[in-house]
């Protein structure tokens, strides 16, 4: 993975760990043991969910740029349709409280997509390729005048 693309994955997923840690405290003190599992879970999910997605991204957009725009909206519906299938399969357990469970993970999801787009906005990416500009000038192949 690039520099660019590691720093990219470290900017999203600090600040949604860190957002997660705050949740796992909150429900453990509203909900006791089983809400602070609950976020937890919610929150490793969420990261886990928009990491692989990131990824996926990020290849894509190496691999076949002509398809980032509508790769990257199909991979956040799926995304978001996957986390509601989690959610709905989790609402009933006596694992861990539910509750919490879905705090943590919306929680956790929204901090992703902030962070994500504060760390596109603060990126220097180039608009165009400095040194396509030398290999496209037309080389003189005539006498000299």
């Amino acid at each position: 993975m690039p520099s660019h693309d590691a720093r990219n994955l470290l900017q999203c997923a600090v600040p949604t760990a860190a957002a997660g840690a705050v949740a796992v405290a909150v429900s453990g003190a509203v909900a006791g043991g089983k809400g602070a599992l609950g976020a937890a879970v919610g929150t490793v999910l969420a990261i886990l969910f928009m990491g692989v997605g990131l990824y996926v991204l990020q290849r894509t957009a190496k691999s076949l740029p002509m398809l980032f725009q509508a790769m990257g909206l199909m991979l956040y519906v799926a995304q978001l349709l996957l986390l509601l299938v989690f959610v709905s399969l989790f609402k009933d357990t006596s694992l861990f409280n539910p509750k919490a469970f879905a705090i943590g993970l919306v929680v956790a999801t929204v901090v992703w997509m902030a962070a994500q787009a504060r760390a596109h906005m603060k990126a220097k990416i180039f608009y165009i390729d400095p040194d396509s500009e030398k290999s496209e000038k037309p080389e003189k192949t005539g006498p000299p005048s």
